[in-house]
């Protein structure tokens, strides 16, 4: 089955930076698209980035110009850096394949507070 296993999250101040990496098992990493999502405290998850196989890139409006989704597929990881981050980035960012969506991984804790 597929796993998704996240990391690389925590407390960073206003304008700060993270890298999150999501590693993942039980497909052929190489053949799907792969997404980061966020979901704050109550509020729906929402999509943040999308990358393609082709490495078409797509970022919702509040991110972009700030995040960079990318992949390896050599060590089937997918990452979101995150610069300048902002309060409202604060939120629980899971991976995972938007074309499959199999079950959540546990996700990494991102805080951005002062």
């Amino acid at each position: 089955q597929v796993q998704l296993v996240e990391s690389g999250g925590g407390l960073v101040q206003p304008g700060g930076s993270l890298r999150l990496s999501c590693v993942v098992s039980g497909i052929n990493f190489g053949d799907f698209d792969m997404a980061w999502y966020r979901q704050a405290p109550g509020k729906r998850r929402e999509l943040v980035a999308r990358i393609s196989t082709s490495d078409t890139l797509n970022y919702s409006d509040s991110v972009k110009g700030r995040f960079s989704i990318s992949r390896d597929n050599a060590k089937s990881t997918v990452y979101l850096q995150m610069d300048n981050l902002k309060p409202e980035d604060t939120a629980h960012y899971y991976c995972n394949v938007p074309q499959l969506l199999p079950p959540w991984g546990q996700g990494t804790q991102v805080t951005v507070s002062s």
